[in-house]
């Protein structure tokens, strides 16, 4: 430090105020009046057209480091791995359309496995759930709650079926 970079202040300089926007660990050493009116005077943008400004803005949401689209490793292009998505955010279809490949739909093919769907849960399970979902389901279809409506009473026999 030194004295105030301000031509005629004769103050210490104790606080910094970068150069210009290109050169930005290059500073200035101001007393703190004068680093006050440098920093009410100063604009980043100045200069700059518009398609600039926004390529800043742009690099500063990313904290200036480089990106590329979800499911390609940059330069060396898409990965060739797969990973058990079981809440089917990376599927290519709806939520729960389930690829055989993938391992999604492979409970399926189970009496539990087919219960679960039934019971609208997704294996693995503990005893726990597999009970409190029945009972909301009981208390949804019940002839008494629907009035007799024979779809919810099919319905109801479906989970009957599968719970047991």
């Amino acid at each position: 430090m030194g004295d105030c970079d301000r031509p005629g202040c004769a103050c210490e300089g104790e606080y910094r105020a970068p150069k210009s926007p290109s050169t930005l660990h290059d500073y200035y050493w101001f007393c703190l009046d004068h680093v006050r009116a440098y920093n009410r005077a100063w604009n980043f943008y100045e200069g700059m057209d518009e398609g600039e400004i926004e390529r800043e803005i742009r690099n500063d949401t990313c904290w200036r480091r480089p990106t590329w689209p979800l499911g390609t490793a940059g330069d060396r292009g898409a990965r060739a791995w797969r990973f058990q998505d079981g809440f089917g955010v990376f599927e290519d279809g709806p939520a729960g359309s389930g690829d055989e490949e993938s391992g999604v739909m492979e409970h399926a093919r189970t009496p539990e496995g087919r219960a679960c769907r039934t019971l609208g849960l997704r294996p693995p399970i503990t005893l726990t759930e597999l009970k409190a979902r029945y009972k909301h389901l009981v208390k949804r279809l019940h002839p008494d709650v629907n009035g007799g409506d024979k779809d919810a009473e099919d319905r109801l026999k479906e989970i009957n079926q599968a719970y047991a």
